[in-house]
């Protein structure tokens, strides 16, 4: 049973041996063709100049790869020794490694290369995203102060009002120096209210144009069609909205904001009262004190929150850096793992069949060493050996084809022949080499081998 398993075996060894070679060769062709077309994103120079280089160096791969495994499938299933064994497995490893340096990273970018650079492209879209709104909402942070400025520059054109008609604050009707006061304070509120209001249709300009900017960014990520020319224009449309964010940066107020709020403060010129009497002036002294605090508090106030926005980060200036399809797809390589596996599995597929060799020949070796020898000769063997015995029965003379170690000489073939009947003991039956086997038992034997 053990003879006709080990027979079986070495027939499928032989059957597949054409089938392992033609795998190899086809692994090989799709590496090589893999590894041109990934060569061909990263060469520079002219078109005639890329083609044949990048042809010279995928066949240079193709046939790399299949000597490399042709060469393992030949030698390492017959290895028996540990220590070969272990020095071919480190020659497979570091073979290995070198074809995924040379063929597979190259394999990865024809296969998955357009789609990692989209994949550059589309994360590029989203970082300028978050940079234009984050330019856009520091420009309009000073807009929350509007109303603080509004209310204070109407409270002090309604106590000049007040004063100018009723004199609620000295006493004293008419145009005098607590009006004057009151009235500067206000112009200068409106003044601060206006320039808020200017640059709120500049930034919601500018808003619009990196909108309209990040719109057709997002349509060449998604569009159909070669990968390059649309990373090309990718690349003009993201200068120019990186040049919408640095105005957006520039358009805001708060600096304007925070200096207003020193002038109020640092600037406050009040006017020399005009009263004829002197508890009039002593009032008006008073009325133009009280105004001073609380221009002071209102200076304070604002400073304060022109220091929250002054303290925002900036948007830095990003800088957008095309990528070619094969360091594209190194950089994203965690989200193209499919890709990965498959590039690197033509290349190193056909160290499963090194494998598959090495377990089946060390099974027939298992089973030859547990057959007796008269189970391992062949018919040949047998029929050449049969051959040699009638040989020296008849004639006493060994055939020129066996060695002379394994036969008797002509002498001694002679003297046995030529010995009388009488000197052989009584009884021992004449010496008969051969043994005819019945058809029926050699049909039985046969069956034993299945």
């Amino acid at each position: 049973m053990a003879l006709g398993a080990s027979r079986r075996l070495q027939d499928g060894v032989i059957a597949v041996e054409t089938m392992t070679r033609f795998a190899l060769a086809v692994l090989a062709l799709a590496s090589g063709v893999y590894t041109y077309l990934g060569a061909r994103t990263i060469l520079d120079g002219s078109p005639t100049a890329v083609f044949f280089a990048a042809v010279i160096y995928s066949a240079s791969v193709s046939v790399g790869i299949y000597a490399f495994w042709s060469y393992m499938a030949r030698f390492y299933p017959h290895v028996t020794s540990r220590t070969g064994r272990g020095a071919l497995l480190l020659v497979m490893a570091v073979g290995a490694a070198m074809i995924m340096a040379m063929s597979s990273w190259l394999n990865a970018a024809a296969l998955a290369g357009s789609a990692a650079v989209e994949q550059h492209l589309s994360e590029s879209v989203e970082d300028y995203t978050a940079d234009l709104n984050r330019a856009h909402q520091n420009a309009l942070a000073a807009q929350s102060l509007l109303p603080d400025i509004q209310r204070a520059s109407e409270r002090f054109a309604q106590l000049a009002g007040v004063e100018r008609q009723a004199g609620s604050l000295t006493g004293t009707t008419g145009s005098g120096s607590v009006v004057q006061l009151l009235s500067q304070m206000s112009a200068q509120m409106k003044s601060l209210e206006a320039s808020i209001n200017a640059s709120r249709d500049q930034v919601t300009d500018l808003f619009e144009q990196g909108q309209k900017r990040l719109e057709t960014m997002r349509s060449l990520v998604s569009a159909p069609g070669l990968i390059d020319p649309r990373a090309d224009q990718f690349s003009n449309e993201a200068v120019a909205l990186t040049g919408i964010i640095t105005s957006l940066t520039q358009t805001s107020v708060a600096p304007s904001i925070r200096r207003a709020a020193d002038d109020l403060s640092l600037g406050f010129i009040a006017p020399v009262p005009d009263g004829g009497l002197p508890d009039l002036v002593n009032r008006q002294n008073q009325v133009m004190e009280t105004v001073r605090s609380s221009v002071a508090a209102q200076s304070k106030a604002l400073a304060k929150a022109a220091d929250e926005l002054l303290s925002r980060p900036p948007v830095q200036e990003r800088r957008f850096v095309p990528m070619a399809p094969a360091e594209a797809v190194l950089h994203y390589a965690p989200e193209f793992i499919p890709a990965w596996a498959g590039a690197i599995s033509i290349d190193l597929l056909p160290g499963v069949m090194v494998f598959i060799l090495a377990v089946v020949h060390g099974a027939i070796r298992r089973q030859d060493e547990k057959l007796a020898f008269a189970d391992t000769i062949t018919a040949g063997e047998l029929l050449r050996a049969l051959e040699v015995q009638r040989a020296i029965n008849a004639t006493g003379s060994v055939p020129e084809r066996v060695p002379t170690a394994v036969a008797e000489t002509p002498d001694e073939a002679r003297q046995e022949q030529d010995a009388p009947p009488e000197e052989r003991p009584a009884g021992e039956p004449e010496p008969n080499n051969i043994t005819s086997l019945e058809a029926r038992s050699r049909r039985d034997r046969s069956h034993e081998d299945w």
